[in-house]
């Protein structure tokens, strides 16, 4: 039966947050008297979170000295602004459009904290249309485990075999799989050169959000 339950990752599979994400970085180089990385450089690492991308441009890891204030305040940048040059990507409007208009539902599932989930998906008049949300904090395991994405269909009166996710990331894949629920990989999103999404084990992969409707009928 086709699935009555969409579930989404956020950055790299929903929306395109890569700008906004790119702009904190660089100020925050900036304000340490650093030249600015290019878009190109940053939005392949933007998957894989806050921790990647201070490692990416200051060569620091987490505990190391220096590495959380950065950290802290690349995050306050991003949340003044968090939406500023971020949007959809192309297609995913009529997709949501398909979904709703079929009386089934849709809804995100990300590791991104909901301190910064919750204002994001309101800049993008999202929250209301969304029938569940489950961030990074609101269980106490994230992505890879399964468990965020078993929530997200008790919050939207569903199961998941009659669910399908769609994320960039292994780990996207790794979580369905282990809910028991197809995975679709938006070959369109963050993903770093060199890694092999086709390796991933998915059982399909898109390269524009239109091309979802296919799975969906």
């Amino acid at each position: 039966m086709p699935p009555d339950l969409i579930l989404f990752d956020l950055d790299g599979t929903f929306a395109d947050t890569a700008p906004d994400l790119a702009h904190a970085l660089n100020r925050v180089l900036e304000e340490y008297h650093c030249p600015p990385l290019p878009l190109a450089t940053i939005r392949p690492v933007v998957s894989l979170g806050g921790t990647a991308l201070i490692n990416l441009a200051f060569d620091l890891d987490e505990g190391d000295p220096g590495f959380e204030e950065r950290r802290r305040r690349f995050l306050d940048i991003y949340l003044e602004d968090i939406a500023g040059h971020t949007c959809l990507f192309p297609g995913m409007e009529e997709v949501l459009d398909y979904i709703e208009k079929d009386r089934r539902r849709w809804g995100i599932v990300t590791n991104k904290p909901a301190w910064l989930t919750d204002p994001l998906l309101a800049a993008l008049a999202m929250t209301r249309r969304a029938s569940c949300v489950v961030s990074g904090d609101t269980l106490a395991e994230r992505k890879p485990h399964p468990a965020p994405l078993l929530h997200a269909c008790e919050l939207a009166d569903s199961v998941p075999t009659r669910a399908i996710y769609i994320g960039d990331a292994r780990r996207d894949v790794e979580a369905g799989h282990s809910a028991g629920m197809p995975v679709i990989v938006a070959g369109y999103g963050y993903i770093p050169p060199g890694e092999d999404p086709v390796a991933w084990g998915a059982d399909g992969m898109i390269s524009s959000p239109l091309e979802l409707l296919a799975w969906l009928e």
